[in-house]
């Protein structure tokens, strides 16, 4: 791989964790690998007042402590700044320009918000005004971290006054999900194998879920997570962004734009759900207080920062259509929650019944149910379930399953989402981040449900027992049908398997 050309990636939000737990150890995972730029220096921004010394010291809690850690801390600098203060800029634009000098940068810079929200509008401003969101010489870049708005307008108006100071092609909307190897391949499975291609489309398909599940609860975030909820946190971006790459039309190049373009119009066919039918096709839930594992477990109400009246739903499940020609009639499902048995996210490709069951005479006769599962964590692979003869007299069939993990390729390195990203952004390739377009859609699809959510306080919230699958209403969605219930491992199919 053609390694980055030389720039500086300036840090917003430094001293946080994000930039601890996630960016540095994966731009240390770069460095281990001779991915990063011949010449590259990080700038950590922030209120704290550290010093260059201090800030690597305080990256060091995530990083080995060895000597090739030790000289990727070198990179590191540091500049203390009030983001909201506007005359703290041109401070940071000198600090910028000694580091560029020093190192011979040629004056490309990436600018990362790992900020609250209410900084995403306020920083592209201040770095405008101090000359900073454009050059003449060098590349200057955004990366801006989810949440992109908190609904409908406030997408809007943050992606008018990003436009305001930085160019689309300068903005890339991280959503780290699109970053996970699995998620990626989902491309390569579809569009280079011609086993798979010819039948991914309505004639073929029954339905399709995406599940993302998490076995932890709020886990101190409530006052956060009691304003945001599953459908905002997790479904708008995380799951509808890989609904697109499952649903999308074979782009027709292996670039940013083209791949962009064929995932907007997936967004742009799927069939409005109407606010007097969000009840019937939205089921949303909240953990209650249960037992798992012998330990007693509070409810999501009891939790810390959470409203003993909450209404926020942990745990939603949902059904809706693309209306184009692939996808007429294939009825797509979402079920994401916390509190669930696993830890666990997959897309899972129900196939239709043969047309005529053939062994239907056999005792204890089930239809073969083909599925191909696509494990995106833990254990990332593929497995393609079907039938076979069990050996012996008669017909007698059973499910057996087929299948590839990641793990099993020892010998190559899977690099993290944040590594992957960080990579691609270096290089000015945004495919794997949302555009802004994308975006307003994924929210105009979901807003209707804010609405009815909003308006109509007779919609229920189901509770579920912590340790459980959600709602027992959730099982209505899928008609005739069942969810799949994945354990930990990739192939041990079982209810409640970690209980």
């Amino acid at each position: 791989m053609k390694k980055p050309i030389h720039q500086l990636l300036v840090i917003f939000g430094a001293s946080g964790d994000l930039t601890r737990r996630k960016l540095i150890p994966a731009l240390f995972d770069l460095y281990l690998q001779n991915l990063l730029p011949a010449k590259f220096a990080v700038l950590g921004v922030s209120r704290t007042p550290f010093s260059d010394e201090q800030f690597r010291d305080s990256m060091k809690e995530f990083l080995p402590s060895n000597e090739a850690a030790g000289n990727f801390l070198k990179l590191l600098h540091y500049q203390p700044l009030e983001t909201s203060r506007n005359s703290d800029y041109p401070a940071l634009k000198t600090r910028l320009s000694q580091i560029d000098n020093e190192l011979g940068l040629g004056g490309n810079y990436i600018f990362y918000l790992s900020t609250p929200p209410s900084l995403y509008s306020i920083i592209p401003r201040y770095l405008s005004e101090a000359g900073l969101s454009r050059s003449e010489t060098g590349f200057r870049r955004l990366i801006v971290e989810k949440p992109f708005g908190t609904d409908l307008e406030t997408a809007r108006r943050l992606n008018v006054e990003l436009l305001n100071y930085f160019d689309e092609k300068q903005i890339y909307r991280i959503d780290h999900y699109l970053g996970k190897e699995t998620v990626q391949n989902m491309l390569v499975t579809r569009f280079a194998n011609g086993i798979f291609e010819p039948l991914w489309n309505h004639t073929f398909i029954r339905h399709v879920e995406v599940t993302s599940a998490e076995s932890l609860g709020v886990e101190g975030r409530g006052g956060y997570y009691d304003h945001s909820g599953a459908l905002r946190d997790m479904v708008q971006n995380h799951l509808l962004q890989l609904v697109g790459f499952v649903a999308m039309e074979p782009p027709a190049v292996m670039e940013a734009d083209a791949i962009r373009n064929e995932t907007l119009k997936v967004f742009q066919a799927l069939r409005p759900i109407r606010e007097n039918m969000v009840e019937n096709y939205v089921i949303r839930g909240q953990y209650t207080a249960s037992t798992i594992k012998g330990q007693p477990v509070p409810g999501y109400r009891q939790e810390e920062g959470v409203d003993r009246h909450s209404r926020t739903e942990t745990f939603l499940a949902m059904k809706f259509y693309i209306d184009n020609w692939r996808w007429a009639g294939v009825p797509f499902y979402i079920r994401t929650g916390k509190k669930l048995p696993a830890r666990v996210t997959e897309v899972v490709v129900n196939f239709k019944h043969v047309p005529h069951h053939l062994f239907s005479a056999s005792p204890g006769y089930q239809p073969v149910s083909n599925q191909l599962v696509i494990r995106i964590q833990p254990d990332e692979g593929v497995l393609l379930k079907f039938g076979m003869k069990i050996p012996g007299a008669g017909f007698n069939i059973q499910t057996v399953n087929m299948n590839f993990h990641y793990s099993e390729l020892t010998d190559l390195h899977l690099p993290s989402a944040y590594e992957r990203l960080l990579l691609d952004c270096m290089q000015g390739d945004a495919t794997l981040y949302a555009r802004g377009d994308a975006v307003e859609e994924a929210w105009r699809f979901v807003q209707p449900i804010l609405n009815a959510w909003g308006s109509n306080p007779e919609i229920p919230i189901y509770g579920y027992p912590a340790g459980t699958w959600g709602p027992h209403e959730a099982e209505k969605l899928i008609t005739g049908d069942q969810w799949r219930y994945p354990c930990k491992n990739l192939t041990d199919d079982g209810l409640y398997c970690e209980l």
